[in-house]
């Protein structure tokens, strides 16, 4: 919190009257996972700085370098079963990155104070999400059912091997608490299939590396 105060009185100084800040789908002051209750009392701190603000909240953002939707389709192309946690039936609403730019263009264009869900038009358990990237890169995915505590572990033995963070404790908690998937309206148009369809050659070739990201 100690640097987003310093940013907002860095944007005070500056002149700066509205903020578009991108927080992510579902965060509480009464979460118990400690990931959305840090990101709502960023989003309350943006709140009572005085600024004209549009806060957008993303679920999963797909699109040529996504990291969640391109592993999913490595692992399923490079192994022999995918490993799901849980039962598989918690939801998920992706959005296209393009539409994501969109809503902050078009957030910056307003000046009404504001909190948008960032969430596309379909959406999938995650189990059905698993079995369409896999039916979209010709690989039908042998999905095997794991204790969320295995299927974790599991994860991070992954990550051990591709010295990356493949999940995170509270991204599987997010995920299986049904965060990903707010209720109302679609603020994105393009569809996670149609996009699937014309990426399926490509898609999940390489591992995409979250920390290599960063520090590449």
């Amino acid at each position: 919190m100690r640097n987003t105060i310093t940013l907002f009185n860095a944007a005070k100084n500056a002149g700066i009257r509205r903020v578009v800040h991108v927080s992510i789908a579902n965060p509480s002051l009464d979460s118990p996972l400690a990931y959305y209750r840090g990101k709502a009392q960023v989003e309350q701190a943006w709140i009572d700085s005085g600024l004209s603000y549009t806060i957008l909240r993303p679920t999963v953002i797909f699109g040529r370098e996504d990291i969640l939707i391109n592993n999913i389709a490595c692992f399923i192309r490079h192994l022999p079963v995918f490993g799901v946690p849980g039962d598989g039936r918690y939801r998920i609403r992706p959005i296209y990155v393009e539409d994501m730019v969109c809503l902050m263009v078009g957030a910056v264009q307003r000046h009404a104070d504001e909190t948008i869900d960032a969430v596309g038009p379909e959406t999938f358990s995650f189990e059905e999400l698993v079995r369409l990237i896999g039916a979209q890169v010709g690989k039908p995915a042998r999905i095997m059912r794991m204790p969320t505590i295995l299927a974790y572990l599991s994860t991070r033995l992954a990550g051990t091997f591709l010295r990356d963070v493949v999940l995170t404790w509270q991204e599987y908690n997010g995920l299986m608490s049904n965060l990903l998937a707010p209720m109302g309206p679609a603020t994105g148009q393009t569809r996670l299939t149609d996009w699937l369809f014309l990426n399926r050659r490509d898609l999940g070739r390489r591992y995409a590396s979250e920390i290599g990201r960063h520090f590449r």
